[in-house]
Parts: structure tokens; C-alpha cells; sequence
């Protein structure tokens, strides 16, 4: 018997929903640097689909995409599983009450050959079956194996076969004459006698199915010959009449009385709905299983008071709307970003690292540096594909000096050329056939909230006026059926040229085009893109001007 030790779980790495180039391979990066710097284990997570562009970057440097985690709401496999041995249903009543005993439980599970729940035996269903005892068909109602009255009794097997089945018949005690026997002996009963030879070889002859010869290591030759001839199962046993009849009933497989319509969990159930169902009975023990339906252990309502929170570290984000489903619940150990700070509160003193660059990437090459960690040319090669992104190949007013630094170097070491690279990646990332305006709109997509006011902003990077035409074509029509779909008041989408650093802006929802004129101090009308030259960034100049607009109407 085992506990499973949560203390043992791995950290999460993980960026916000929606993720960005910079959310994917930050977390990546980070999460290695912290497994090559600690004795703990990190993995990278994302909170959404990967985008094009991202797709192409971990493509070319050879990187397998982060596993999606979408909820980090705290389940099942949070708490301490207690690991108790499945055990077979042809268990004698017997043994696992031994095993119960001598392992201080209450609860045993069953399960079959392929380790899958089959059922539960509790301490209270062997006791009700063992006051049963008095019903002389119990153990061919249980449909009793030989070789499980065999162990009972620590019997010897003299004829007949130790799978055998008995489905048929009473239990006789034999304690009279023969002369009494005929009356009380029907084919297929299971006889208990003592050593007399008369009695024996009388139930052979009335087709007992089963003799148990008492307090007797030898039986007689001819009674052997006799019951081999009858098909009558032969078992000689040290104990008395009274001890073997008072046994014998425990040989029932637990399988009988078992409870088959058990309540159970999944690893991934969440503990708030398996509070509830707790409360809702009595038993003591639940069997937990994974996706598959393999066994993992039992829990109990006192080991909902070991709860393990997931750990995360949180990658460019800090706002409440960008963090991942049930991250209330987990525990948050670290915040990588470079974004403004938000409305994000923890429970616990936490590393938080928010330097004014223009990528989280920048952040995390210099972290390396200071651990001593030599960057390979793939952790290299995603790093700068997140700066060249994130900066618009140093276009962005978020771009900095060290954000340049910090990608050339990271280049050299990748072996890329910075402008063909990041020509073919923001080509790679503009494709734009096969994906509907949904798509397109919620790919690089955050929620914002001030002054009660809740706005999307959805933006795409192009190089090709051809795919600003096609972006703007698509999105037009669509932004209010999209709307409908998102928990927002407003929704934009920022149409952005990189080559000349400008950017149109899309909108829908009541108000939306009053908030932007306050925003930017000019006159939007419905229904048409809002020209916005010099502005590039989403993070320093569209959010804040629109801030600023929400906090002073």
C-alpha cells in the first residue's frame, strides 16, 4: 500500500489564452532554463492554439509544440491518492478480511486482470455476508471455486479439479447414520463428514458434488477410487466438523457481495463536483481512474484536506482575462512579462520579473546569461523568432536596445539571417486561406478590462498589402457575428502594416466607434477602419490611449 506523492508534480510553465509566438516560445525557453538550473521538473504549456507563424517557427528549429492545457482548476489528481493493491474478485471472504486486518483499511478494490475497477468490498459487506452464513446454499450461490474452499479450510485437493465451480447444492453436515444421510443429502451438496468410512463413501454414493473429510490427512484408498468414479470432489482438512462448517462459508469469492455500482473518479475530475458527491454517501473509499480506465488508487473524503494546487509560472501576461481557466486555484510561483501591470492578485509572495521591453523572449535570454546557461542553436533560434515578432523587426515603439542585442545575438548563435527569417516567418504567419474571420480575428487575441468596460483586441501583422486587403475583406462583415461569440462589450482588430508603421482598426459593439474618437481624439464613423499612422504596438500605444479614452468619458 502506496501514496502517490503529489510534492513530486511538475510546474507549469505556461503563456496566456491565445498565444502569441512570444507566449509559445518563452514558455518553452523558461521552462528549460529552469530544469537545467533546478532540481525540480518544468514543462511547457499553451492556453490555446498555435498560430501559423508559431507553427512555422517550431517547425524550422525543430521543436515539438507545448501540450495544451486549457483549465488548471484544481481535480482529483491534486490530492494525495492512496495506492491500495487491487485485488482478484474470486478473493476469498476469508482472505480479505485478513488483508483488511492486517493493512488497517476498510476498503479493498477489485479489479480485473488488465488492472481495471470491477467493484469495492467494504468491511461492512463482509460482515453482512458472514452473517449469512446461516443460508446452506451461500456457497453455491456464490458460485464458490474449489480452490477458494481449498485455502478456507487449509485443505488438501484429493480428487477433482481446483477451478471447478460449485453453482449447485446445499451444505450438509453428516453427523448421523447413514440410514439419516438419504434423507438429508441431495445431488450436488457439499457434505462435511468426519473420518467414518460409512459416511464417506455414503454421500459419494448419493452424488455429492463436494466431501470435505474432517480432522484427517489420509483418506482411504477405495473412497478416492469411489469419488473418482462419482466425479465427486474429495478435500480433507485438519479442522473439526463444527470449525469447517462454521469456515466454509467464508470461501465465498468477494466478487458476490462486492459493490458493482460504485461510485468512482477521474484524475481529471474536479474536486468542487467530487466534494459534492462525497457528501451525497457514505462510503468511505472512492476508486480513482485515468482516461483509460486503469486503476490508480482510492481516495477518501479526508484526503481532500492534503490538496496539492498546481504550481505555474506565468510567461508575458498578468492580467486575470489572459490567464488560463482555474488559475484562482492553483498557486503561481513566478511571472515572467514585460506587459503593464495588471489586475492579477496571488496568494503568496511570488518572483515577479517585469522589465520594459518589447518581448518576454528578451527577458529570458538575459535570465540564461546570468544563470551561466549556454543557449543552443534551437532554444536560440525560437527565442529570436519570438523578439522579431513581438518588436516587428525592431519596428515597434515597444522595441528597445536590448531587444536588439539580445536577437542578433541570439541569430548568430541560431545561424539565421535576420531579415530573410523573419520575411519568411511573417509571410509564413499572413497565410490567410482555409481560415475563417473568426480565426483570423481571435489568432493574436486579448481581453482588456477598465471602468467596467470589457474589449477584445484581436491584431494582425502583414507585409503584403494584398493580405491587409484580404484581412480587412473577411473581417468587415464579420466583427459584429463575432462579437456575439465573446464575453465583450467591444471587440477591435488592429490591421497592421510593418512596413510602414501604421495600422487600421476594425470595430464592433455599442459605443465602439465613441471610444475610439475619445481614445484617439478624432472622428470615427460606423462601419469604417479607423487610420492610425505611427502606431504599431497593442501593448504601449493602441491599450493605453484606449484606457485612457474609457477613463475619461
Amino acid at each position: 500500500m502506496k501514496m502517490k506523492n503529489a510534492m513530486q508534480r511538475s510546474i507549469c510553465v505556461i503563456g496566456h489564452k491565445n498565444p502569441d509566438t512570444d507566449s509559445i516560445c518563452s514558455a518553452i525557453a523558461y521552462a528549460n532554463l529552469k530544469n537545467l538550473t533546478s532540481d525540480r521538473t518544468y514543462e511547457p504549456r499553451r492556453a490555446g492554439e498555435i498560430n501559423q507563424e508559431t507553427a512555422f517557427v517550431l517547425e524550422k528549429f525543430h521543436m515539438e509544440p507545448p501540450e495544451m492545457c486549457l483549465d488548471v482548476h484544481a481535480t482529483v489528481s491534486d490530492i494525495d491518492i492512496r495506492y491500495i493493491d487491487g485485488v482478484d474478485g474470486n478473493m476469498t471472504l476469508r482472505r480479505a478480511w485478513e488483508t483488511m486486518r492486517d493493512q488497517d483499511i476498510t476498503t479493498l478494490p477489485i479489479t480485473t486482470n488488465d488492472n481495471k475497477p470491477e467493484g469495492l468490498i467494504t468491511l461492512k459487506r463482509l460482515a453482512m455476508a458472514n452473517m449469512d452464513s446461516l443460508d446452506p446454499h451461500a456457497v453455491s450461490n456464490a458460485c464458490t471455486p474449489i480452490a477458494n474452499i481449498v485455502e478456507t479450510l487449509h485443505g488438501t485437493l484429493i480428487t477433482g479439479d481446483h477451478d471447478m465451480i460449485l453453482d449447485q447444492g446445499k451444505i450438509v453436515i453428516a453427523a448421523g447414520s447413514p440410514e439419516a444421510m438419504e434423507n438429508m443429502v441431495d445431488p450436488g451438496d457439499i457434505v462435511l463428514v468426519a473420518n467414518r468410512y460409512e459416511a464417506q463413501l455414503c454421500a459419494i454414493e448419493l452424488e455429492a458434488a463436494c466431501l470435505v473429510v474432517c480432522m484427517t490427512p489420509k483418506i482411504a484408498k477405495t473412497i478416492i477410487k469411489i469419488a473418482k468414479e462419482h466425479n465427486c470432489t474429495v478435500i480433507s482438512t485438519p479442522y473439526d466438523t463444527y470449525a469447517a462448517s462454521c469456515l466454509i462459508n467464508q470461501s465465498i469469492p468477494i466478487r458476490h457481495p462486492m459493490a458493482k455500482a460504485m461510485i468512482s473518479f477521474q484524475l481529471d475530475t474536479p474536486i468542487e463536483e467530487a466534494k459534492k458527491i462525497m457528501g451525497r454517501v457514505r462510503h468511505n473509499y472512492f476508486p480513482v481512474m485515468d482516461k483509460q480506465g486503469y486503476y490508480q488508487g482510492v481516495i477518501s473524503r479526508r484526503n481532500l484536506l492534503n490538496l496539492q494546487r498546481k504550481q505555474l509560472i506565468l510567461v508575458d501576461h498578468n492580467e486575470k482575462t489572459q490567464c488560463v481557466d482555474g488559475f484562482e486555484e492553483a498557486e503561481i510561483l513566478e511571472i515572467i512579462d514585460h506587459h503593464r501591470i495588471g489586475n492579477l492578485e496571488t496568494s503568496s509572495p511570488v518572483y515577479f520579473r517585469n522589465h520594459p521591453v518589447g518581448c518576454t523572449a528578451t527577458i529570458i535570454y538575459q535570465m540564461y546569461g546570468e544563470n551561466g546557461v549556454e543557449i543552443e542553436p534551437n532554444m536560440a533560434g525560437i527565442l529570436c523568432s519570438a523578439i522579431l515578432s513581438d518588436t516587428l523587426i525592431f519596428r515597434s515603439p515597444t522595441c528597445t536596445a536590448q531587444d536588439e542585442y539580445a536577437a542578433r545575438k541570439l541569430a548568430e548563435i541560431a545561424g539565421i539571417d535576420i531579415d530573410q527569417f523573419a520575411q519568411e516567418m511573417f509571410e509564413a504567419g499572413e497565410n490567410l486561406q482555409e481560415r475563417t474571420a473568426e480565426q483570423v480575428l481571435t489568432q493574436d487575441y486579448k481581453v482588456f478590462a477598465s471602468g467596467g468596460i470589457r474589449f477584445g483586441v484581436g491584431q494582425g501583422s502583414y507585409v503584403s498589402a494584398k493580405n491587409r486587403e484580404m484581412a480587412k475583406e473577411m473581417l468587415q462583415g464579420e466583427m459584429e457575428q463575432v462579437l456575439a461569440k465573446e464575453n465583450v462589450d467591444m471587440i477591435f482588430y488592429l490591421v497592421t502594416n510593418i512596413l510602414d508603421q501604421s495600422s487600421e482598426v476594425l470595430f464592433a459593439g455599442k459605443d465602439a466607434d465613441l471610444l475610439l474618437s475619445n481614445a484617439f481624439h478624432c472622428l470615427v464613423k460606423k462601419g469604417q477602419p479607423l487610420l492610425l499612422k505611427g502606431v504599431v504596438s497593442r501593448k504601449k500605444q493602441f491599450i493605453p490611449a484606449m484606457i485612457g479614452g474609457i477613463q475619461n468619458q
